[in-house]
């Protein structure tokens, strides 16, 4: 069938809508009425992968309308409304222990740009194009995704609200209520108060923490970080940030997240833990960092990566909506809505700072 798909040409390009050829949903898939779709910095980065050899359509924070379910889709109908996040295959160790966010075929099934069998399910101009992006490439009106990518919504949830959840938010807050798990007399330090960062300061809310830090550089996300509850607010350039952590937590944070993905704001954020404290890395960028080893042996401290915040979709986005519900997460002050035409004017707003997390709706 014929859909209208921002495509990303080139690497550097700016996205182009497209009119292009969707495949037939197979037997083991869901053909989605896409409603909304958030743009995450894992979308922009792989925009301008110098390494990208063909054009690709990316989005995978999407919500929409399920149209057609194959004959092997259980527990999903035509008219139900689902998020979208990433896949997994449910069959290997990972996923068996429940930990599906490091699937083994995660690559495959998420970043290949083909279905797992190698076919594609988009073509454009007469030639295959790059999609199944986290097995679902939800920046166009409609897209293919499976069963173990979907999860059905209650009909009265917002999908500038639920998109996020699909990774961004989800990958903050998973970080905190999944891997960190501070208690309420612990203190958590964000460093990098974006739509990431700022998830997980709510989630640190939520769960009642009551000492909460954000290190952001830009002003307007640290007034945010204010009003959305933290104890303080820091910006990384001015004096000394690590002893104005340990004055405030009193000694050193007990649990801090890296959001940012610059190698100095993770020895930033190491140096800022107390003895035994936790630090958890879910920004994407630097390959490399400096480590103390000295500091992580001496005073016990650890270290982890954090993928889509350790969460099973299906069990984690109901929780965080039902935390939303009751008032405890109130992720839509982190939302900017843009008409899905205006993919471009949104991207360019996040990279500069303008908002937090652009949500692209049809």
């Amino acid at each position: 069938m014929q859909i209208t798909a921002a495509v990303a040409p080139e690497p550097g390009a700016e996205f182009v809508l497209e009119t292009v050829e969707l495949d037939e949903p197979r037997a083991d898939e869901i053909l989605v009425r896409v409603t909304a779709s958030g743009l995450c910095h894992t979308d922009l980065i792989t925009k301008d992968d110098p390494r990208r050899r063909e054009p690709v359509v990316l989005g995978h924070e999407s919500t929409g309308t399920v149209e057609r379910v194959g004959a092997e889709i259980t527990g999903i109908r035509p008219g139900d409304r689902v998020a979208l996040s990433y896949r997994s295959c449910g069959a290997c160790r990972r996923c068996a222990a429940g930990d599906r966010a490091y699937c083994a075929r995660a690559r495959r099934l998420n970043g290949s740009g083909r279905r797992p069998d190698g076919s594609p399910t988009l073509t454009w101009r007469g030639a295959p194009l790059g999609g199944s992006f986290f097995g679902q490439s939800g920046f166009a009106t409609y897209a293919l995704a499976t069963a173990d990518n979907a999860v059905v919504l209650p009909d009265a949830v917002d999908p500038l609200v639920a998109a996020p959840l699909g990774c961004g938010f989800q990958t903050g807050a998973g970080a905190v209520l999944n891997v960190l798990r501070p208690a309420p007399e612990d203190s958590l330090v964000v460093f990098g108060a974006g739509g990431v960062g700022l998830a997980a300061l709510l989630a640190a809310r939520a769960a009642g923490v009551r000492t909460t830090i954000a290190v952001d550089v830009l002003p307007e996300r640290r007034a945010l970080a204010l009003r959305l509850g933290a104890g303080a607010a820091l910006d990384p350039g001015a004096d000394d940030l690590v002893a104005r952590v340990r004055e405030l937590t009193g000694g050193g944070a007990t649990h801090a997240l890296e959001a940012t993905g610059l190698a100095p704001v993770f020895e930033q954020a190491l140096a800022a833990l107390g003895a035994t404290g936790a630090l958890t890395v879910v920004g994407l960028g630097a390959a490399s960092a400096r480590l103390d080893l000295r500091d992580l042996l001496h005073r016990g401290k650890t270290v982890r990566g954090c993928i889509e915040g350790d969460a099973v979709p299906q069990r984690f986005i109901p929780e965080l909506l039902a935390l939303h519900a009751a008032g405890r997460f109130p992720v839509a002050e982190l939302v900017t809505a843009y008409a899905f035409a205006d993919i471009n004017r949104a991207v360019a707003d996040q990279r500069a700072g303008r908002v937090l997390k652009p949500v692209l709706t049809w």
